[in-house]
């Protein structure tokens, strides 16, 4: 039988079966436990944070994935900004993923993106999941950090060509990633309980966000 996929923008009946999709797929994923679905709780009520931006997709009317969408910026050389966009927490239930459901999912938020007028997104990652999607690395887009650095999970995807156009640009992350982690425990209060434990995929992480590009 063949499965209706649906993708749409968030409504505020979805937020906690949003939450809850969010923390079953990233759960003991980068650290044993995880914090992302209170990101999402978080996130929602930051002025950065773009509604028009906040989509799910839904197999046979269930939401099985969702990305967000965060305004956030580059700076040059002589202090002229550039207002770009960032997404995180993007996620797929585990059951759903390896089966296109993600690309599908970025890639309709990218046409929406740039109908919005945004040519440029960064985003930090596990560059294998997102250099098939048109994301290259920072280095190539002379993207760093103040300090100078260019991390090796940060990655950068014009959604016009050469709009960067070779220039050096800082990137400042949005606030809205600045996380309590207290809070988040507090908010972990009620929920259902599961069980947090080490696998392979912390150490990755640990290389992947601790790497720099010389």
């Amino acid at each position: 039988m063949r499965q209706i996929v649906k993708i749409r923008n968030e409504e505020e009946t979805d937020y906690e079966k949003v939450e809850e999709i969010t923390r079953i797929a990233f759960w003991n994923l980068y650290i044993p436990g995880c914090i992302e679905h209170y990101l999402v709780h978080v996130m929602r009520s930051h002025k950065d944070f773009l509604p028009e931006l906040a989509l799910v997709l839904e197999v046979d009317n269930q939401i099985i994935g969702n990305i967000m969408y965060t305004k956030t910026k580059l700076v040059d050389e002589s202090g002229e900004e550039k207002s770009i966009l960032t997404f995180g927490p993007v996620c797929i239930l585990p059951e759903y993923q390896r089966k296109g459901y993600g690309k599908k999912l970025l890639e309709y938020s990218f046409e929406q993106a740039a109908l919005l007028g945004y040519d440029v997104i960064v985003i930090f990652g596990n560059p294998n999941n997102y250099v098939s999607r048109g994301f290259k690395s920072c280095k190539k887009y002379n993207v760093c950090h103040e300090n100078g650095i260019y991390p090796a999970a940060m990655m950068v995807k014009e959604l016009k060509p050469d709009v960067l156009d070779g220039r050096k640009w800082v990137y400042y992350q949005s606030p809205a990633f600045e996380i309590d982690e207290q809070e988040a425990e507090r908010f972990d209060v009620g929920l259902e309980i599961l069980e947090k434990k080490y696998q392979p995929s912390h150490e990755e992480f640990y290389i992947h966000s601790h790497s720099i590009i010389q």
